[in-house]
């Protein structure tokens, strides 16, 4: 792990760093030593570690919460490289038709390599003063969701997870093996994920508490206040 950048901005700590060459951020209470919660946070497509949602969601609960929050940029996003078999699924995307089968391969294809890098930057994030080896919760939507569900369901020490805007195509079989709490966001009018698909995926979840929350409108029509409840939903399970 090296650090490559360091800001502090209204009591929020902002440490850019690269794990093996895997470009990730890290806010903390500016000034925090110890242990407490860390929330890793999955971008949507298309996105990075440092697209506006993201930072606003992390800067959230480090102020109200006290947690440290992390993102990592998904392989052939932010920063990355893309590799030919990243352009071609990225190519046949953006040439119209049905984006259900491409999705599928391309959220596959980017999940093979990013479980193990989140597993890998957890991994490193929770020898930190500052961090320290307190619960871990997930918040993922769209393609964050799509990469989040089979992290979650390998990484036992995720014991929360927000999830949402994405269907049962990529990751269904991941999803029965997920045991820890989740609240799952849904899009009533989505354009983007078959309302079926998300319901399949929702009913998938393995966990005995897992709440649903639908609102009407599109992919990106989600509600300010589904945040509020992300936050309730994280401090209750975190701490």
């Amino acid at each position: 792990m090296r650090f490559t950048s360091r800001a502090s901005s209204d009591g929020v700590l902002t440490r850019e760093f690269l794990l093996d060459g895997i470009p990730a951020v890290l806010r903390t209470p500016d000034g925090a030593t110890g242990t407490r919660p860390l929330v890793l946070i999955g971008h949507g497509g298309g996105q990075h570690k440092a697209a506006p949602g993201v930072v606003a969601r992390a800067h959230r609960l480090v102020s109200e919460c006290g947690y440290a929050v992390a993102a990592v940029d998904a392989p052939a996003h932010g920063g990355r490289p893309r590799s030919p078999e990243h352009e071609r699924l990225i190519g046949a995307l953006r040439a119209g038709g049905d984006p259900t089968p491409v999705l599928t391969e391309l959220h596959a294809h980017l999940a093979a390599q990013s479980v193990p890098e989140w597993r890998a930057v957890l991994d490193a994030l929770r020898t930190l003063d500052g961090v320290g080896e307190g619960p871990v919760g997930y918040v993922g939507m769209s393609l964050g969701c799509a990469l989040g569900v089979p992290f979650v369901a390998a990484e036992p020490r995720v014991r929360a997870a927000v999830l949402g805007l994405n269907g049962a195509g990529t990751s269904v079989e991941a999803a029965r093996r997920i045991t820890a709490p989740v609240e799952f966001v849904l899009q009533w009018d989505d354009e983007r994920v078959p309302r079926d698909a998300a319901l399949a995926l929702f009913d998938a979840f393995g966990s005995t508490e897992k709440t649903l929350h639908a609102n009407p409108g599109g992919h990106g029509d989600v509600p300010a206040f589904e945040t509020d409840s992300a936050i309730r939903f994280l401090r209750r399970h975190l701490g």
